[in-house]
């Protein structure tokens, strides 16, 4: 009678027949290199190569959108996509498979073209990119010369639009004129670290406008206006337009002048207003009464 192999051995025997059996996945190498993002709709997506289980990195030659991140069936086939200000990391779950082309598109923060960078996830038999730069190609000197002309011509736009001319091509001056006479505001009183030193108010038929000099006191944080509200002593509101400040922000101890523009007056020039100031967080907020447009 043939001697029975021990239970156990028998056991690690098929085990080990098993386990021989499952195919294993492929070793790939591992690869730096760099895509070029294409330049309209018309050309194809660069190629990347993933594999499961793999990191990858996708480096951008430009600050992109985080929340503008387009990864195909993100939850179900990736263990993470994390993207920061210039990188995408991709960690697939799952590879694709032969022939398939998962596309990955993310919009740059910046106005240059293109506008999007796209890029294809493929499978490689021996290849895997743990690392990629994704750069725009260098545009050509017909092409910025282009672009140029085109910024010079909007720029003289922009002037005659600014200008006196522009108040007169638009309508918003015309034979009635502007009417201007200076208002001292709150002059004294400090409010949230910031200080009005007057302003001025200027009136015509289909606009008015006040602006005030503010002082953001020394040891205080920066400040710059995000809203303005505007109404007659009887709390009736005015609408406002815009609310602008000839500096993008007031340091500790600078001043600046706040321009608000309202709807075409209502009101007569005896009628005082209150005019309020508030930044993005709402925490300074600035009052200043007795304004006369």
């Amino acid at each position: 009678m043939a001697r029975l192999l021990p239970w156990f051995s028998l056991v690690l025997l098929l085990t080990g027949t098993a386990a021989a059996a499952q195919p294993q996945p492929p070793v790939r190498e591992p690869q730096q290199r760099q895509v070029v993002v294409p330049s309209g709709p018309h050309e194809p997506a660069p190629e990347v190569h993933v594999a499961a289980n793999v990191a990858t990195t996708l480096v951008f030659d430009a600050p992109i959108d985080r929340a503008s991140v387009e990864v195909p069936e993100r939850a179900t086939r990736f263990r993470l996509v994390d993207p920061g200000e210039r990188t995408l990391f991709l960690e697939p779950l799952v590879a694709p498979e032969d022939g398939e082309r998962l596309v990955v598109r993310v919009r740059y923060k910046d106005s240059g073209p293109p506008v999007y960078a796209t890029v294809a996830l493929v499978s490689h038999p021996v290849l895997v990119d743990t690392r990629v730069n994704v750069v725009r190609r260098p545009r050509t000197v017909e092409a910025l010369e282009a672009a140029l002309a085109e910024k010079e011509a909007e720029l003289a736009a922009l002037k005659v639009v600014n200008g006196p001319s522009g108040f007169v091509f638009s309508g918003r001056l015309t034979l009635a004129g502007v009417k201007a006479r200076p208002f001292e505001g709150s002059s004294t009183a400090t409010q949230s670290g910031l200080k009005v030193a007057g302003g001025q108010g200027y009136r015509a038929g289909l606009w008015a406008l006040a602006v005030v000099r503010v002082h953001n006191l020394p040891g205080e944080k920066p400040w710059a206006p995000q809203e303005a509200r505007l109404s007659l002593a009887d709390g009736t509101r005015v609408k406002v337009r815009s609310v602008d400040m000839n500096k993008v922000q007031l340091l500790s101890g600078e001043e600046g002048l706040v321009a608000v523009e309202t709807e075409a007056p209502f009101w007569t020039m005896d009628n005082v207003l209150r005019l309020e100031l508030l930044d993005k967080s709402g925490g300074r907020h600035l009052s200043i009464p007795n304004v006369q447009l």
